[in-house]
């Protein structure tokens, strides 16, 4: 019997203990989970044979050494900066290791070491990164092969509510992933390249340099830029190409409405608020507008912003509760932990909200001098607030590479990302089987 040992329990690991635990008994595993909240990880194993939860602590040395050297493949959930921490004992005790997040400075300076033992630590196989690597270079690889030119490259992914559930909320959004991870999203310097100039927005003018696309049966998406487009060059192997744009997907009318939060420092990161502990919603708003015991706040940000008192920027802001008079509920903060908290109110899924996953790729290429182009979407649909597609489009990617590791079909040591068809292929392959296909259209 082999031994999977899962590091942290939170939401995005649900559809992957459930996938794991279907195939337990086929492939003769024993699942061990573990998380600082023992009580959160019981609940994710409590219904399945072949699966024990348990308290877990990170900064643990002794427990870490013996749960890792106990185990044949780790699957590390825990936030990204603890992967080091795994990774390295992994490779003391030769132990196999799969992630879902960037590789790290630290974790790259792995790779020798882990190919001396002849472990795979493999990360971003996820959804984005993740999905998006292995859709993408299943299609580049194919027009390379076929001796084509590669000009362009586009690709944008965001996690949103499905449509039906979006009636009475006008941003159509809630939190389907970190939500700290959406408040500082963007910040520092995003860079590009477009028709072969290379582009650079910064942070204050991000969510006002938006691209509309559209989607046939699902209507249009608007996207703003992820922070470096230009590090996929060298991991993409494109050099030379025209454009290259990665991408966050929302619903057109969102990027304005988020702007008012950066224009005012309301997602800065940088120091502690004071005076926080008897602060409301609406206090926390007009701390960053002039004083006039006149005016009300609406009318101060509006009259700020250059925005209608009516107009939609504004009714998203009130919906989202930024004017009520309702306590923070914190005692210390910086504005984008305030922030946070305060949209975590109205944004967090409730126990039937339903979310959406939208993934699209555009690829421009030359045929014998012609110009050609592949779309390439994925749509995925969540059950409810704990089997969201964003659950599923993470969770799935991971435990299908766990098996094929376990199973001897991937064979790679080192540092690694899911680039190689060896990976891609037969993760693709599966993830189509169970309903989550990349439907491609040559649209020229």
């Amino acid at each position: 019997m082999k031994t999977i040992l899962i590091l942290g329990a939170g939401r995005s690991t649900t559809s992957l203990i459930q996938y794991l635990f279907k195939n337990a008994s086929s492939q003769n595993w024993l699942i061990r989970i573990g998380d600082f909240n023992p009580v959160l990880a019981e609940e994710k194993c409590s219904d399945f044979d072949n699966a024990s939860a348990f308290a877990f602590d990170i900064n643990d040395p002794n427990q870490r050494k013996i749960e890792i050297s106990n185990s044949n493949l780790v699957i590390s959930m825990l936030p990204a900066r603890f992967h080091a921490l795994v990774a390295e004992t992994c490779i003391e005790f030769g132990i196999n290791l799969v992630t879902a997040s960037y590789v790290s400075p630290e974790m790259k300076a792995f790779n020798e070491q882990a190919c001396g033992k002849g472990i795979i630590l493999l990360n971003e196989c996820g959804l984005d990164p993740g999905i998006d690597h292995m859709s993408a270079m299943k299609i580049i690889d194919k027009i390379r092969t076929e001796g084509n030119e590669l000009t362009a490259f586009e690709t944008f992914t965001g996690g949103l509510l499905a449509p039906d559930e979006t009636d009475q909320n006008p941003w159509e959004y809630k939190f389907t992933w970190n939500p700290r991870n959406v408040v500082l999203a963007g910040q520092g310097i995003v860079k590009f390249i477009q028709e072969g100039k290379y582009k650079f927005i910064p942070y204050h003018k991000l969510f006002r340099r938006t691209e509309q696309v559209h989607i046939p049966g699902y209507g249009y998406f608007e996207g703003y830029a992820n922070r470096d487009s230009l590090k996929y060059l060298d991991v993409y192997g494109l050099r030379g190409i025209r454009t290259i744009y990665r991408g966050t997907f929302r619903k057109p009318g969102f990027c304005r409405a988020w702007n008012v939060f950066v224009q005012l420092g309301a997602t800065d990161d940088t120091y502690q608020m004071q005076g926080i502990e008897g602060m409301t919603h609406r206090d926390f708003i007009n701390s960053f507008l002039s004083y006039n015991p006149h005016d009300s706040v609406e009318l101060k940000l509006a009259h700020y912003m250059g925005l209608d008192i009516d107009g939609p920027e504004m009714h998203r802001l009130k919906w989202g509760g930024v004017f009520d008079n309702e306590l923070i509920g914190l005692d210390t903060g910086s504005p984008a932990q305030i922030l946070e908290h305060i949209l975590k109110k109205k944004w967090t899924l409730n126990d039937d909200d339903r979310d959406m996953i939208v993934m699209w790729h555009k690829f421009e290429y030359l045929e014998n001098g012609m110009k050609r182009e592949i779309n390439s979407t994925l749509i995925a649909l969540g059950d409810d607030a704990m089997n969201t597609a964003m659950s599923k489009t993470v969770g799935l990617p991971i435990g299908i590479a766990a098996k094929l590791i376990l199973q001897g079909k991937i064979k790679l040591s080192g540092v690694h990302i899911p680039i190689k068809p060896e990976i891609y292929e037969p993760i693709l392959k599966e993830l189509t089987e169970l309903g989550f296909e990349m439907k491609e259209v040559q649209v020229k």
